[in-house]
């Protein structure tokens, strides 16, 4: 007798090539699967007359063919003609075969299922499914609503649902694995796994097609449940393993510390001190850190690194921090290098556009333990990289990364089986509800306030045809000493995207505002020739710096008081309110500009109208979560953010306090179910290999 968990091919109509489908899509045993929910459901259980048939919808309709022939105008097609007691329906095909034609013969019957078009008095489908019958028989409807599958290439809806119904039936004589106690399922009044997968699958037969979506909220949210549950699970194992592991106790560096914020030019703000606080604290301990520091654009997170950074070498260990890009390391070697100058601190940087001498030098200093501090981007976690004392990482931009890359690093700086403090910082604040499924394996502190003097930026929403206004704007301000951002999204013109590029504008605003000195920078540049550019543009020796969204995050230029942002209604809120952050760090009350291009609709008008009416970064990201979702908040190519089958985090959003309650009581009372609920949902994660 087959179980649920034997592989996928040993279900009949499985052969090799179907079984590499199907891996390939995460289903290796049966019970994937069953895992594998339909998209939606079409209705067979009701045949209509035409004439009474709702129009906009998908429904079966019976006929006979009146006539059959091929059309030439316009695009060639098939064209056949049906009727019933009521009206007539036309059935259209553009792709089609000669035997296809040959079997739509006059006075044929057939049953058709398709989606019903009017015009008129006039009746049509497009490429309907279709079966010939006998008009003597009468035609067996369904009993039951049918499930319409994901798509995945090579294998129709009907073999999935063939595949589905034996794995259906194997269900009905061995059960799957039931990982919640029946007390729990109780208490979060949900239904047991085998009725949620029967009832999603094979939908009650009096259910109407209109009820279906309520229907089964109660048996998706069951699985939703579940799978959340797995993620959240495997990263609070994944803090309780840091809790259970032995980390350097960071005890010395106080006066260290408290010596160099009496030097700073600066006063830290209140959060600043308690937050620093906290990651003091953490590094005393002698289990790891794991901590999450938030704060807004501008908002001081650097400096706090420094500080931990400064008790780490204060205890003769290294820290290691790594950035997105090239371009915020160099940001973190010009702050840091001016922070510890008089500090006998030797500072190396480590990216992958490093000339080979300089790279293998630096790569020597780290591994004899000569360098104390090493920034870099995601080369630091490269093979080849070998640290001689790491005691603390510290990650900016965390959204830029994922949790297979931190633990990368972590593991980077294990020895003698300690493991490094972390301290992940990001400039995108996380809405409670995100930071509850993504960071749940992270203590989190967060700065709510920026420093003293700080002028908040004003913005104005501005369409495309006002941009001559804009462009004199921008000469006037430049003309008395400010400097200026203009932000394009793309770096050439394309014919697919219609946005302004950055090399069309630079070249456009070259021609137009000839006294400024106006610089480029882009992705695409060599490393130097954007370091380059960067370092005339903080220097002052470029007034108007035009560029992609590359320089989103780190740059630190003062005296810049105006950013020009094209074609703002393509960008999301966060990334958004990230550009307008790398204006109004100095003295002048500083500007932003978004551009926009006719005609803008009222939602995407309404978004941008959030910018103009808060400089609050916890509330954009609220409402960015809000209208794209959590992979386009944090990026989720980029990201470990969790791939999930079923959740979905804004629509399961209500189910994660549930989550953290059982979760914690199974890790406590079922300890065995937990790695299985884990395996279950996430086994090709490489993170859960560390839990």
């Amino acid at each position: 007798m087959l179980k649920l968990n034997a592989e996928i091919d040993a279900l009949k109509g499985v052969g090799p090539a179907l079984k590499t489908k199907l891996n390939n899509r995460g289903v290796r045993s049966i019970e994937d699967i069953l895992f594998l929910l339909p998209n939606r459901y079409e209705d067979r259980t009701i045949l209509y007359d035409i004439q009474n048939a709702p129009i906009n919808e998908h429904v079966l309709i019976a006929g006979k063919i009146i006539e059959s022939k091929i059309l030439f105008y316009g695009r060639r097609s098939l064209f056949v003609k049906i009727q019933d007691d009521s009206a007539v329906l036309n059935l259209r095909f553009f792709y089609f075969s000669r035997s296809q034609l040959q079997q739509f013969k006059k006075n044929t019957h057939l049953i058709c299922f398709g989606l019903l078009k009017s015009n008129g008095k006039k009746f049509e489908m497009i490429h309907p499914e279709y079966r010939f019958i006998e008009s003597s028989k009468a035609f067996k409807l369904d009993d039951k609503l049918t499930p319409i599958y994901p798509s995945i290439e090579g294998i129709q809806t009907g073999r999935l649902r063939n595949l589905v119904g034996q794995a259906l039936n194997i269900m009905r004589t061995s059960q799957p694995n039931e990982y919640l106690p029946e007390y729990i399922l109780k208490e979060i009044k949900m239904p047991s796994l085998p009725e949620a997968l029967t009832n999603l699958h094979q939908p009650p037969a009096n259910l109407k097609h209109a009820d279906i979506n309520e229907a089964m909220r109660s048996y998706k949210e069951r699985l939703s449940f579940e799978e959340l549950l797995a993620n959240y699970i495997s990263l609070r194992q994944l803090k309780l393993l840091a809790a259970n592991t032995t980390a350097d106790s960071l005890q010395d560096g106080k006066n260290e510390v408290s010596q160099f914020v009496q030097t700073l030019n600066f006063q830290l703000t209140a959060a600043q001190k308690l937050v620093c606080k906290e990651i003091l604290a953490d590094l005393n301990k002698p289990q790891p850190m794991m901590r999450m520091l938030q704060g807004d654009v501008g908002s001081g997170k650097t400096v706090v690194a420094a500080i931990a950074c400064l008790k780490t070498i204060a205890n003769k260990k290294q820290a290691a921090i790594m950035a997105p890009t090239e371009l915020l390391t160099e940001q973190h070697m010009e702050s840091f290098s001016t922070w510890f100058a008089k500090l006998n601190i030797n500072i190396v940087k480590l990216t992958g556009g490093q000339k080979k001498s300089i790279r293998e030098n630096n790569l020597r200093q780290i591994e004899k333990g000569e360098a104390n501090l090493i920034i870099g981007t995601h080369a630091l976690f490269q093979e080849g990289v070998i640290f001689k004392d790491l005691a603390l990482i510290i990650i900016d931009e965390q959204h830029r990364f994922g949790v297979n890359q931190r633990v990368a690093l972590r593991e980077k700086g294990s020895q003698s089986k300690k493991q490094p403090h972390q301290l992940i910082m990001t400039a995108t604040p996380i809405p409670r509800t995100l930071a509850m499924a993504a960071y749940a394996d992270l203590d989190s502190s967060i700065i709510d306030e920026l420093p003293v003097g700080r002028k908040s930026v004003e913005t104005l929403v501005i369409p495309n045809d006002k941009r001559p206004s804009v462009i004199e704007r921008v000469n006037d301000a430049c003309t008395k000493g400010q400097q200026a951002y203009w932000v394009c999204p793309l770096i050439d013109e394309s014919e697919l995207i219609k946005a302004d590029a950055a090399t069309d504008r630079y070249e456009y605003l070259k021609k137009i505002i000839k006294p400024l000195k106006i610089g480029l920078i882009h992705g695409r540049q060599k490393q130097a020739e954007k370091e380059n550019t960067m370092r005339l543009f903080k220097e002052g020796k470029i007034d108007l710096l035009v560029a992609t969204t590359v320089i989103e995050v780190g740059v630190n230029v003062p005296n810049a008081s105006l950013m020009i942002i094209e074609n703002a209604e393509r960008m999301g809120l966060t990334q958004l309110h990230q550009l307008r952050g790398r204006v109004g760090r100095g003295n002048q009350k500083s500007h932003c500009i978004l551009l926009y291009k006719k005609p803008l609709g009222s939602l995407a008008y309404d978004r941008l109208s959030i910018l103009r009416e808060t400089n609050d970064g916890f509330v954009i990201a609220q409402r960015d979560l809000e209208l794209r979702g959590p992979g386009e908040l944090l990026g989720t190519k980029q990201t470990g953010l969790p791939q999930y089958r079923i959740a979905d985090l804004m629509r399961d959003a209500h189910l994660l306090p549930k989550v953290q309650k059982i979760a914690e009581t199974l890790m406590h009372d079922f300890p065995n179910k937990t790695k299985k609920i884990i395996m279950r949902w996430s086994s090709d994660d490489q993170h859960y290999g560390k839990v």
